[in-house]
């Protein structure tokens, strides 16, 4: 990606969810730049303004804050979602698509020129292996959970905003990880502390991971594309590392560079599956907080092979990952060892 940091000194951007795992990454990029940064987050996050963040503290479903967040923006990183495998359709589909509805409006309302959209693998996936698929596979006729169908539905609402007026991108990383992360790499961790990971399946399926780096890097990228290509506008691309891996070589990785031992034992898929639609009925029926310790969208991303092509967003927005998947395990174990070995906690 060529430097031109100097053209986009000056200029404005809001990051929703900058206080997130990806958020922050694309947020010290920006202020980099010499960008001026606004967040929109429901936590105060006070250590971004340190940085000289400023921080708007809000929800996404209120239509009011997030016009107001809009105001005086060049670009927008709608990064901020509510994500997981478990919880009520409503849960989903007010932040994910309200929020979304209320960015764009936004948008609109204060002649934003470009949004920058994180979306998801998942919102094409229906639970079958995905092999090199690339943007011209469409949306499944069946979501296998909440969060891809919400995401679709907000995916699609971004890409359909784009015009004259608006560019708009949709980047869809998949498993986001490295230093910092505060979704899968604790749940690995926590649950290869109490020895409960079990190998899903026979262990071969491959999958396409993203480290935090190229994750950041990539947004960066679709905005600079939209600055110089018109025509890159009301797409989505796949974002990766480019270099598929073998599921439970990456969770393996995680957990030696956390200190733990590597998870061998396995389970059959039909078993996996039927312990977790059974988990998921005792938390209905009891109505229990938080999630089942294992959901059956958990069991298909983890038995199935779900890869992608990149080269359109290598092609069209000069992406290339930066970061291989062993140099980030390197850096996971270097960040583990800097909290100590008695205190590994993401």
């Amino acid at each position: 990606m060529e430097n031109n940091d100097h053209i986009y000194s000056g200029q404005t951007a809001l990051v929703t969810g900058g206080g997130g795992f990806v958020g922050r990454e694309i947020v010290e990029r920006l202020t980099a730049r010499g960008m001026r940064v606004r967040t929109l987050a429901r936590g105060a996050y006070r250590e971004l303004a340190t940085l000289g963040v400023q921080v708007v503290q809000g929800d996404l479903r209120d239509r009011r804050t997030v016009l107001a967040a809009c105001h005086g923006c060049d670009v927008v990183f709608h990064v901020a979602a509510r994500a997981g495998a478990w919880g009520r359709f409503v849960d989903f589909y007010e932040p994910n698509v309200i929020g979304t509805e209320n960015v764009i409006a936004g948008c609109r309302k204060h002649g934003v020129g470009r949004l920058v959209f994180t979306s998801s693998p998942s919102v094409i996936f229906g639970g079958e292996d995905q092999t090199g698929i690339d943007e011209s596979v469409g949306y499944p006729e069946r979501f296998a959970s909440h969060y891809s169908a919400t995401k679709a539905l907000a995916e699609q609402l971004v890409l359909k905003a784009n015009d004259r007026t608006l560019r708009t991108i949709a980047l869809r990383p998949h498993l986001v990880w490295g230093p910092g992360d505060n979704h899968i790499v604790p749940r690995v961790v926590a649950q290869g502390r109490s020895g409960t990971l079990r190998i899903i399946g026979d262990g071969s399926q491959l999958v396409d991971v993203t480290y935090i780096d190229n994750a950041a890097d990539a947004h960066l990228c679709a905005f600079d594309a939209m600055t110089r290509n018109d025509a890159v506008g009301g797409r989505a691309y796949f974002i990766s590392q480019g270099e598929p891996v073998k599921l439970w070589d990456i969770i393996n990785g995680i957990l030696e560079a956390a200190g733990l031992p590597k998870v061998t034992k396995r389970i059959p898929r039909g078993v996996a599956k039927t312990a977790a639609g059974a988990m998921e009925c005792v938390h209905r029926i009891l109505r229990l907080k938080g999630e089942p310790r294992l959901t059956r969208f958990v069991v298909e991303q983890m038995s199935t092979t779900h890869y992608f092509n990149i080269d359109a967003a290598r092609r069209d927005l000069g992406y290339e990952p930066k970061v291989s998947t062993e140099e980030g395990l390197v850096r996971l174990g270097a960040w583990f060892n800097d909290r100590g070995k008695t205190s590994r906690q993401p």
